[in-house]
């Protein structure tokens, strides 16, 4: 996950965690911040929870290697959908995401 709210202080800072059948951990990403994930095993389940309905028009990413961020990703060279090699940088993306301070 990764902190989108320009004006934050944790703006553009990461979490990674493995999340598995064996440790039954989820990871809560909020409103403001980025999800992303690699599957390493052979086959994977995904559930989402959203706060609100799913509209594809409204859908934004940033790339997945973005050299400003240097995630510690578990492969070098994944698989990706042809929309997740097309996403800009953080620096470049318009988040739409503002820190509200607090």
């Amino acid at each position: 996950a990764v902190d989108l709210r320009r004006g934050a202080p944790s703006y553009g800072q990461w979490v990674g965690m493995e999340l598995s059948a064996g440790n039954k951990k989820m990871l809560y990403a909020p409103a403001g911040f980025a999800h992303g994930f690699c599957v390493v095993s052979a086959e994977a389940d995904i559930l989402y929870m959203t706060s609100d309905e799913y509209a594809p028009a409204l859908e934004s990413g940033i790339v997945w290697d973005d050299a400003d961020l240097n995630i510690a990703w578990p492969v070098a060279a994944p698989q990706l959908s042809q929309r997740d090699r097309q996403w800009p940088r953080l620096r470049d993306a318009d988040t739409g995401f503002v820190h509200q301070g607090g």
